[in-house]
């Protein structure tokens, strides 16, 4: 990508601090910390097409090549040093094994030349067949844990995933429902980045306590765009 697009491309995001340290909230789904070299995905769930086919439930195969061809275009934009995938990154714990070769040579080349590391989630608690890569149950860098599921009451410095975060907000009568990134400053819980992934509104009661003054800011993402939302704004549904 040249350095216009580049600069495009970043122009729709949200820069945050997150515990002391900036994070790039960006509109694909991803977040960047500049200081660290590093990129956070999470909640890949590759494979899920095939596990739902191997359970008699039969959707369009194609989530694995969408995850995988937007996720190559984040990776060739910020081109860092470290990726952490956190959490969830397969479907179930034979999705690796499942991966189609042309994919699998795809995630290959992207962890190429760098530190890539597969934090351990529920739907893939152990190491995915035959990648490389480190698989972790929770990482710190630079102040912050990494972790896939939010841990209980106020965490700082947290990033999670996990509970795919949407918000709802209501204006001139519309309602509008997105993915969002969902922060109090001191922790962040990231939107799934997976094509057939669902979401849980930020307000769910799965979310109590996790936030500061009870609601969090959610950074809502919109097409080429983050939105900052305010707590008091946010709608349940």
């Amino acid at each position: 990508m040249n350095i216009a697009a580049r600069e495009l491309t970043r122009a729709g995001c949200e820069t945050i601090v997150l515990s002391g340290m900036r994070a790039v909230c960006d509109w694909r789904g991803v977040v960047h910390f500049p200081d660290l070299d590093l990129l956070v995905v999470s909640d890949l769930h590759l494979e899920k097409g095939s596990s739902h086919a191997r359970r008699g439930r039969l959707i369009p195969p194609y989530d694995t090549a969408a995850t995988l061809l937007r996720l190559a275009s984040v990776v060739d934009d910020y081109a860092p040093k470290t990726i952490i995938s956190l959490g969830d990154s397969f479907h179930d714990g034979e999705g690796a094994a499942r991966l189609p070769e042309p994919f699998r040579d795809s995630l290959i080349g992207m962890m190429k030349g760098r530190d890539w590391f597969w934090v351990a989630g529920n739907h893939d608690p152990d190491a995915p067949d035959d990648l490389p890569g480190e698989t972790v149950q929770e990482l710190a860098v630079g102040g912050l844990v990494f972790r896939h599921e939010p841990s209980k009451g106020h965490a700082e410095g947290e990033v999670a995933g996990h509970l795919h975060p949407c918000a709802r907000i209501v204006q001139r009568s519309r309602s509008v429902r997105r993915r969002c990134f969902a922060s109090d400053g001191l922790r962040l819980v990231m939107p799934a980045f997976g094509a057939f992934t669902g979401s849980l509104n930020v307000l769910d009661r799965a979310y109590k306590g996790m936030f500061r003054n009870g609601a969090p800011t959610a950074y809502m993402i919109g097409t080429g765009r983050v939105y900052p939302i305010a707590g008091s704004l946010l709608r349940p549904g």
